[in-house]
């Protein structure tokens, strides 16, 4: 029987070492061993390296960021540093950015207590500065009043009336915008329902969400809207900041908006996506949309709750969703009367068929298969009345399919813009 003498669990170890550590630390630790702590060099090198590091359950970036967080936790501040420095310069596969570090330490902060983490905070930004050339990074002064949750976005109220209250999400890249995208949501809802799509376009695209007259933080004129008044109310905000051509993401009545906006004002449109909505109702559903209004002004908002969220999402979602749904119907019934009200003629009364053959931009019309309130027919008619269109029916969606189908939505509206 031969005798190997090739310590393969050393080997394997030694080998994510020096990716996680890189070679330079690891030779030189290497050449520091001697005859009192070889064994110890041995021992790390099979157990931490090869057990642990080893093991397929985690990728090794995930890893990084525990290992950053175990050290803050316990104020080894030799480790940390050592791992900060390996964590900004690893391998593609593996290495975290400065901003991935950063979240790093924010988290540490909850769990392991503000001391720590400003601790941490001094010794990466000390790190920081000496990789930063290597690493392309600048420290750039900032001051922390205006720093904003990148989930969420910078918070403001447009200077015209009524005043629109609006979030701005910058790209987290730090480089210039591939596209500005403004998210318009359905009747009854507020910029919230867009946080999850916003927060992954904000990767590279600047992000604009706004609360119609009416809904959420903004002004409710007295009267009856029309979609001609929502779309000059979008389109003087954007021109407030000075957004240029948008993709215009709009579900329900934010899609209404789309259309009139790119008819209206065709500068300010890039590109649309029209999701669950239509061009016209026929004239039994514009009867049910005053129906509606009457009920609502009689009775409130509660008195239709439960048959808004029967439109809004299908039976299957409200068996498995119940807290979503839940969600989206206090929203509603929060919404102001008279806001709600003006919206719902705006709706009931758009009419843009004629009109679309002006609209020059690309558009994805997205309907969902269940959708009561816009069927597919809606959107295909649209479709068709569009001059560059192209239509995707979600399966298992209703009339929130954004909400519903998260994944596909975000998928189709990035491929729709990977395409402009």
């Amino acid at each position: 029987m031969s005798f190997d003498p090739i310590d393969h669990d050393f080997e394997r170890g030694l080998n994510n070492r020096r990716a996680i550590l890189g070679d330079a630390w690891v030779d030189r630790s290497l050449g520091n061993a001697n005859s009192f702590n070889a064994e110890f060099q041995n021992l790390i090198t099979r157990f931490a390296w090869n057990e642990v590091w080893g093991r397929p359950g985690l990728e090794q970036k995930t890893r990084r960021a525990m290992v950053l967080s175990t050290t803050i936790a316990l104020g080894r501040w030799e480790e940390f540093d050592l791992h900060v420095r390996a964590a900004l310069l690893g391998e593609a596969s593996n290495r975290l950015s400065p901003d991935e570090l950063k979240e790093v330490l924010i988290q540490s902060a909850i769990y392991a207590g503000v001391p720590a983490a400003n601790t941490a905070f001094t010794h990466a930004m000390v790190i920081l500065r000496e990789l930063g050339p290597q690493i392309g990074y600048v420290l750039e002064p900032m001051a922390p009043a205006g720093a904003a949750h990148p989930a969420a976005g910078r918070e403001s109220r447009s200077a015209g009336q009524p005043s629109l209250h609006y979030t701005v999400r910058e790209p987290r890249n730090g480089k210039a915008p591939r596209h500005t995208v403004v998210l318009s949501h359905a009747l009854g809802c507020d910029l919230t329902m867009w946080d999850a799509l916003a927060g992954q376009l904000a990767a590279d695209c600047r992000v604009i969400a706004y609360d119609h007259r009416g809904h959420g933080s903004s002004d409710a004129p007295q009267g009856l809207y029309s979609m001609a008044d929502l779309a000059d109310d979008a389109a003087a905000l954007l021109r407030e900041l000075d957004s240029g051509p948008v993709v215009w993401i709009g579900v329900s009545m934010g899609g209404m908006t789309g259309q009139e906006l790119a008819i209206r004002h065709p500068a300010l449109v890039r590109a649309l996506v029209l999701s669950n909505t239509t061009s016209r109702y026929p004239e039994a559903a514009r009867e049910a949309w005053r129906q509606r209004i009457a009920t609502v002004r009689e009775q409130g908002i509660e008195a239709i709750a439960d048959a808004v969220m029967g439109r809004y999402f299908h039976d299957g979602f409200r068996s498995t969703h119940a807290a979503t749904v839940a969600r989206f119907r206090r929203r509603v019934v929060t919404t102001g009367v008279q806001g709600y009200i003006g919206c719902c003629n705006a709706v009931g009364t758009i009419d843009t068929t004629a009109r679309l053959g002006g609209i020059a931009a690309p558009v994805l019309v997205i309907a969902g298969e269940q959708d009561q309130g816009t069927p597919p027919d809606m959107a295909r008619t649209l479709a068709d009345a569009l001059p560059e269109a192209q239509l995707l029916v979600l399966q298992e969606a209703s009339h929130l399919a954004s909400i519903e189908q998260p994944r596909a939505f975000e998928q189709a509206v990035r491929s729709f813009m990977a395409a402009l």
